[in-house]
Formats: structure tokens, C-alpha cells, sequence
């Protein structure tokens, strides 16, 4: 052995050609064996937004229906403003009713037990009003009451009441009822206190004249709360208080 030792270097061969590795595309991986897995390009998805729903249309049935509230808002205007013309022309009052007089020309029981009367009524109607007539149409009647029990009734005239106008009326009543014995004692008992509760109802069916214009018929109700001395026939009764209120009905 030398003092220098001789090294032994490796041999390359420059012609060996170079250990074969796999091409691996950009971008994709490779499996645990080493071979590439092939990854499909990345698609960008862009959200498609749907179309605006078409503005609703009214339907002809809603145009109908805007259409009649206004037209009838409308007319409830205009014919509240005509009432209020007519009322500032016109003034009108309700006309005013007095029992005069009251008479008994027959009370008594039949042989059947009904009850028969027969009145004699005399009433002044006053026509306050200056542009306004009355017409007292076919159909009025005139009742008296005891309680609840109808003594009698009778038929109003019919007749035109200018402006400014008193009418006396008589009126002539006549009925039966049933239970007269009973009521008759009753009747009889009361008359002894001297005061006897009596009612007189009105119902009368008329029609206002405006002017030249004759206007629909409406009608005039009414009660009067009288109070009498006696109901003995053939004499005039002592009214001794009388209430009457009256109203008009459509």
C-alpha cells in the first residue's frame, strides 16, 4: 500500500439516458401510485335572475265597484246640499193638532156583551208653514182608546190645507169591543174619580206641496193623552188635560 491511497470516484455515463418521470399537467394532483388524476376545469356558474312579474292589472270588476261609491258618495252629496236649500227656502213645520170638543152620543153593552160607541170629534189643524200645502189624502183614521182596548174609529176627510191655514174637522167615531161587560165596569169605576184616561190616535197620509211641486206621500202620527170628567151620553165631556205630540214617518 502507497502513502497515497488511490479514490475511487463513480463513473457517470453522460449517455444513460435520465430516469423517466411523469409529466403532471399544471394544476392537477397526482393519486397515491403516482399516477395524475385528470380535474376538470373550474366553470365560473353566473346567477340568472328571473323576470319581473308583470304589473297586475285592475280587473273591470274593481273599476266597477270605485266607480259606484263614487257615484254614490256623489249623489248623497248633492242631495244633502238640496235638502239643505229646500229647508233654508222653505222653513218647514209639522202642523199642529187641538181636540176641541168630545162627545158621547151612545155608550152601551149589546146583548152579545160587546161593547158599542159611537163619538162625535172636533179637531183644529193648523198649517203653520207660509210656502208649504198639505194634502190630506184617502186613508186617515182617528181612534180613541181606553188602556188597550179601541172604543172607536172613525174615517179623516180628505182635503187640501193651504199656507197658513186652520181646518176644523168632526169626525164622527164608532165601534165595538169585545169584553164589554168587563169593560164597561171598569169604565164605570173610573168615571167616579171624576178623571178618565182616554187616547186619541192619529194616523193621516199626506203629501207636501212645495211650491207648484207636489212632493211624495209621508205620514202624520200622532197621540193625544186626554183626561175627561165623565162618559155619559148625550152630554158634552170636560176636557180636563189634553197632550198631544206628533211626528212624521217616511
Amino acid at each position: 500500500m502507497t502513502d497515497h491511497q488511490q479514490r475511487i470516484h463513480p463513473v457517470v455515463d453522460v449517455e444513460a439516458p435520465a430516469p423517466s418521470t411523469p409529466l403532471v399537467p399544471h394544476g392537477s394532483a397526482t393519486s397515491e401510485k403516482g399516477s395524475p388524476i385528470q380535474q376538470r376545469p373550474l366553470q365560473r356558474t353566473i346567477p340568472v335572475r328571473p323576470p319581473p312579474p308583470p304589473p297586475r292589472k285592475r280587473s273591470c270588476c274593481c273599476k266597477c265597484i270605485c266607480w259606484t261609491v263614487s257615484l254614490i258618495v256623489v249623489l248623497l252629496i248633492i242631495l244633502g246640499a238640496t235638502i239643505g236649500i229646500l229647508y233654508l227656502v222653505f222653513r218647514p213645520q209639522l202642523p199642529k193638532y187641538s181636540i176641541d170638543s168630545l162627545r158621547i152620543s151612545d155608550l152601551r153593552l149589546n146583548f152579545d156583551m160587546t161593547l158599542y160607541a159611537k163619538f162625535d170629534v172636533k179637531i183644529t189643524a193648523n198649517n203653520p208653514n207660509k210656502k208649504i200645502g198639505i194634502y190630506y189624502e184617502k186613508g186617515g183614521r182617528l181612534s180613541v182608546w181606553y188602556t188597550n182596548s179601541k172604543l172607536c174609529e172613525g174615517s179623516l176627510p180628505k182635503f187640501y190645507q193651504g199656507h197658513q191655514n186652520i181646518t176644523k174637522l168632526d169626525v164622527v167615531l164608532t165601534g165595538q169591543t169585545q169584553s164589554g161587560s168587563t169593560l164597561m165596569s171598569a169604565l164605570q169605576e173610573q168615571q167616579q174619580t171624576g178623571q178618565i184616561p182616554l187616547d186619541l190616535k192619529v194616523h193621516a197620509p199626506v203629501a207636501v206641496k212645495l211650491g207648484k211641486l207636489k212632493m211624495r206621500k209621508v205620514k202624520i202620527l200622532g197621540e193625544c193623552k186626554l183626561v175627561v170628567d165623565s162618559l155619559s151620553a148625550n152630554n158634552i165631556i170636560s176636557i180636563k188635560a189634553s197632550n198631544c205630540k206628533f211626528r212624521l214617518k217616511l
